[in-house]
């Protein structure tokens, strides 16, 4: 409601109790009972009654017209690029949804594998030297994506850091690679061994896997995070000349550097703390003005670089959340955690630019028209990928409907 899905209701109706308004509907019990709480009665993830004005304004931007926080003007200028989904929800209305956005399933049920695991189990490598499923950035709760598809289905974490953008990579003794290669022989020898003993074991094809990238990695991965190749104008477009832009923007550029050399899927989570610097439950004016300064440029570079060397077409960009923020307020100037109502957006790898696909209704409340649960952005991505959702299955582990989603099918161009 204050990103990408303006309610000026609220700022009209600023002050007064739900229940005193025309919308006293939203709280009807059967509206709120498909949200499992983890927590019973938690500080956070409540129901919030008093509306609470937005707290930043709008424009409309692009041929498209559609409207734009203030807090975004660098994407509002690739809004014509970009599809948003102003119709998600989910169960969680804790950071479990953190969990439930990558995996489809809720924190209280089994751990199944993450969407970055099923494009990489899918799609398989474009580059041996180089990981198919990279993160970067802070990450909580579930740090695992492979799970019944074993551990080799996992995110890397990188740094941005040429001399050591991977924990653990490179040896801490001072050895030549010559040494270092012995080393590896040995180990890959003794593992092989103990393979024949234990065909089925997943953990141990994991490691071996693991062990022979990470050899290759030290050559291959420095080179990508290492800038020095980029024009001026280029680090400029991800904001390398601001210090609140710089960080995030290193990331993306990365993030094209790695895109450029087959990795499938790159995961970058923004904003470090508790639960994420973005869950504002207090100065919430302060502290998105000020979180979003440091993402807004970036990511409207990463687009407008993508689609200047050709590769928007072919690469699909996510830019998402756990969750929403209630139209009511927590305390005097925050919100809390809303799952039933929120926005997402998707760009480029065939997508739709310049569309605000489904709504929620005019205090940002619930969904209404083309309400989508968070899997089927995965069955949309995975569709656009070349892969069918539904065949996404491995024997002995049956998924349910809710896993697979659905496609956004009137996003797709």
């Amino acid at each position: 409601m204050e990103s990408f899905d303006p309610k000026p209701m609220l700022t009209k109706l600023a002050g007064k109790s739900i229940g005193e308004t025309r919308f006293k509907y939203v709280m009807e019990p059967d509206r709120l009972k498909k949200v499992r709480v983890v927590v019973v009665n938690d500080a956070n993830g409540q129901q919030r009654t008093k509306l609470y004005p937005l707290q930043v304004g709008f424009k409309k931007y692009g041929q498209s017209g559609i409207e734009v926080s203030d807090w975004f003007p660098h994407l509002g200028g690739c809004i014509d690029d970009i599809a948003v989904i102003r119709s998600m929800w989910t169960t969680d209305d804790n950071h479990g949804a953190q969990v439930q956005f990558h995996s489809g399933r809720h924190m209280l049920d089994p751990r199944v594998p993450t969407i970055g695991a099923w494009v990489n189990y899918g799609l398989g490598t474009l580059n041996e030297n180089l990981p198919q499923f990279i993160g970067m950035g802070p990450r909580y709760f579930d740090r695992s994506d492979g799970h019944y598809l074993g551990p080799a289905y996992d995110e890397v974490k990188l740094k941005i850091d040429p001399k050591n953008p991977l924990d653990y990579a490179r040896p801490e003794g001072d050895i030549t690679s010559a040494e270092q290669l012995l080393g590896f022989g040995l180990v890959n020898r003794l593992n092989r061994l103990s393979q024949k003993n234990y065909p089925n074991d997943a953990a141990l094809e994991a490691r071996i896997k693991s062990y022979e990238l990470a050899y290759r990695m030290q050559t291959s991965v420095p080179g990508v995070v290492n800038f020095d190749t980029e024009t001026e104008a280029t680090k400029k477009l991800y904001g390398f000349d601001q210090k609140e832009t710089k960080p995030f923007g290193q990331q993306l550029l990365a993030a094209r550097r790695f895109a450029e050399r087959g990795v499938r899927f790159i995961q970058i989570m923004h904003g470090s703390g508790a639960a994420g610097a973005w869950d504002q439950h207090s100065n919430l004016k302060a502290k998105h003005s000020e979180l979003a300064m440091q993402v807004d440029r970036p990511v409207a570079g990463l687009l407008k670089d993508l689609k200047s060397r050709g590769m928007l077409d072919e690469t699909l960009v996510v830019f998402a959340t756990e969750f929403g923020r209630t139209p009511g307020s927590q305390g005097s100037n925050g919100r809390d955690h809303h799952p039933y109502g929120f926005s997402v957006w998707m760009a480029g790898g065939g997508l739709k630019g310049g569309i605000a696909h489904g709504t929620t209704d005019e205090i940002g409340f619930h969904t209404e028209e083309n309400p989508h649960y968070v899997t089927d952005v995965h069955a949309t991505l995975l569709h656009q990928l070349g892969l069918e959702a539904d065949r996404m299955e491995v024997p002995g582990h049956k998924r349910l409907e809710a896993d697979f989603g659905h496609i956004i099918k009137d996003i797709i161009a």
